[in-house]
């Protein structure tokens, strides 16, 4: 595989821009037809494949570090629906996992091919046993928990809405369950509706929670990325609770 290159890096090099469009004949919907332009048209998408990343939400990740500097070198991480594993290129790197014992762990019910210093487990992250298998694979609590993880859509909008956003709730329960003190939690979320709980939910764990667009993600696309930093910690269970 490719290494990645420098995040900073511009596509092009001042070469002549070429527009592929596709012919109205080809037998597309006009619908998929103007997705199939925009995507071979994506300067993430020839980003991508230049510097060896495995899909453009790479550069989600890394514009989104740069500027808010979540990744340090040593730190564990936890990638919730990891397929096809550019993020895992990203935080592996960044913060320099050890091929030999990783500190990174992706999960996904997708085959992956393997990513250099990450642990990768196929399965279901709503399974019973993901959190435990995660754990035990990553041998130590995360600093960081991220998750780019979106529902199948089913092409009803809001139904498409409400199941991400209930991975991003249930991916935020297990952030608050494993996270270091001080850790941060990452994750994919749609504009519009149903998150007054999630936000209550990390305002009350994190000590800032804030929405973010980085310029990879598209102009015309609803998904923002909530970041709830600096973990508050776990309250100890009163030994004299009876409940």
């Amino acid at each position: 595989m490719k290494k990645p290159g420098k995040s900073g890096a511009s596509g092009g090099g001042g070469a002549r821009a070429l527009k592929t469009r596709i012919k109205k004949k080809s037998g597309l919907k006009n619908s998929s037809r103007r997705w199939l332009e925009r995507h071979l048209n994506d300067p993430y998408v020839h980003r991508s494949k230049a510097e060896g990343y495995r899909s453009r939400a790479a550069f989600k990740l890394i514009e989104i570090d740069d500027r808010h500097k979540l990744l340090k070198p040593g730190q564990r991480l936890i990638d919730l629906g990891a397929a096809p594993g550019g993020w895992l290129q990203v935080a592996a790197a960044r913060v320099k996992s050890p091929e030999d014992a990783p500190t990174v762990v992706g999960i996904d019910y997708l085959e992956m091919d393997p990513v250099p210093g990450s642990a990768i487990l196929q399965m279901d992250f709503l399974d019973d046993e993901a959190p435990a298998r995660l754990m035990e694979t990553l041998g130590g609590a995360p600093d960081l928990v991220v998750s780019d993880m979106a529902a199948p859509t089913t092409g009803h909008r809001r139904t498409d809405h409400i199941r991400t956003m209930h991975l991003c709730e249930v991916a935020a329960d297990f952030a608050i369950q494993v996270l270091k003190p001080g850790g941060h939690f990452l994750a994919k979320t749609f504009q519009g509706g149903t998150e007054g709980g999630l936000l209550d939910l990390l305002k009350r764990n994190f000590r800032t929670v804030h929405h973010v667009k980085p310029p990879a993600s598209r102009d015309e696309s609803v998904e923002l990325y909530i970041l709830a930093k600096d973990f508050k910690g776990r309250a100890e269970t009163d030994p004299q609770s009876t409940e």
